[in-house]
């Protein structure tokens, strides 16, 4: 197998992109981070049971955004790594932990996906809770 030669500007090109996702990452951990503490205020006031489903909603978005921090992270320090190894004449070892970094890249990505996916979850079990048959106005036009 032959590995592809880059220039040391080529693993430079993912430090834009991961300094907006870090952006971004952090943005959506501060504004779980703020939820959760009001969802556990409402919890040692009420004790309402409904809340459990937020709860766990929560939950397994933080670790979600951990995940993609913490991928996103390895992936800029192994781009750090790749350019140092182009500078010192080991491109086989710069190409390599390149593709590496891209390949974690693009796993922190998948897991903002998910993340997405399952703030639409969170939204549902709302809507869920509020709506009846009677009281959508969709499901009303449509009969």
């Amino acid at each position: 197998m032959t590995v592809p030669e880059i220039s040391i500007s080529t693993p430079a090109l993912l430090f834009p992109a991961i300094s907006l996702l870090f952006l971004s990452y952090t943005n959506r951990f501060l504004h779980l981070a703020a939820l959760v503490r009001t969802l556990h205020r409402d919890w040692m006031q009420d004790g309402d049971e409904r809340l459990r489903c937020q709860i766990a909603n929560l939950r397994r978005r933080l670790k979600l955004i951990r995940w993609m921090q913490l991928l996103g992270a390895i992936s800029l320090l192994l781009s750090v790594i790749s350019m140092v190894a182009i500078g010192l004449d080991q491109s086989v070892l710069g190409s390599l932990t390149f593709l590496l970094a891209l390949a974690l890249m693009g796993a922190s990505l998948w897991m903002l996906i998910v993340e997405i996916w399952c703030s639409g979850g969170a939204l549902e079990i709302l809507l869920d809770e509020v709506s009846t048959p009677e009281s959508d106005p969709i499901v009303t036009k449509g009969e």
